[in-house]
This record gives structure tokens, C-alpha cells and sequence, in this order.
């Protein structure tokens, strides 16, 4: 009683060896959402349910976390502009420096060697 063992299939097939389409994962909004939009929105709605009443024990509230998330971003901005400016200086403070460096030694490495 010899039997013989096939490869696998490399393709999806059922155990009758007819190939079958790939599973529903493999849609590009189920590959971008890590499973079936029902699927996540029930797990994002039970961690949300979990992560809010956490977030109520300790008297935080929504609106305060959308305010201080609105503060981060204006002094940012603010911040951002001083930063360009002094990284501004910054560079002209060093080239002022290493383009004439940079300059001479460029023209006496074009001098011809004797």
C-alpha cells in the first residue's frame, strides 16, 4: 500500500485540489483596515467603550483632549517659525565661514601641479 504525497498547492484550493479565490483579507480595504470593517468597528467600539470610561474615572473629558491636542499644534506652529529662523541663522552664520574655505580651496585645487 504505497501512497503517494502531492506538493502543496501553492494557489488556494479546498481539499479537492480545485483552486479557489483568495479569501476576503486579501481586498485592499480589508488589507488596510487589518480585517472586515464590521470586524473593526466592533473591536474599535469595545476598546473605545474601555478607553473612555478610563479616561471619565480620571475626569477627562473629550472636549479637553481636543483642546490641549489644538494647543500642541499652534504653539508648534508658533515654535516652527522661531526654529526656520534661528536654523536660518544658523546656515548663514556657518557659511560665512565654509563658502570661502570651500571657495579657495576649490581654486588652488585647480591649479595645475608642477
Amino acid at each position: 500500500m504505497s501512497q503517494t504525497i502531492e506538493p502543496p498547492n501553492p494557489r488556494w484550493t479546498s481539499g479537492t485540489g480545485t483552486a479557489e479565490p483568495p479569501m476576503a483579507a486579501s481586498t485592499g480595504l480589508n488589507r488596510f483596515l487589518g480585517g472586515s470593517p464590521a470586524a473593526v468597528f466592533v473591536r474599535l467600539f469595545f476598546v473605545s467603550m474601555i478607553v473612555g470610561a478610563l479616561l471619565m474615572w480620571l475626569d477627562i473629558r473629550p472636549w479637553d483632549i481636543f483642546r490641549a491636542i489644538d494647543r500642541l499644534f499652534e504653539r508648534l506652529w508658533n515654535l516652527g517659525f522661531d526654529a526656520v529662523r534661528e536654523v536660518g541663522e544658523y546656515v548663514l552664520a556657518g557659511a560665512a565661514l565654509v563658502v570661502p574655505v570651500w571657495l579657495i580651496t576649490r581654486l588652488l585645487s585647480q591649479r595645475p601641479v608642477r
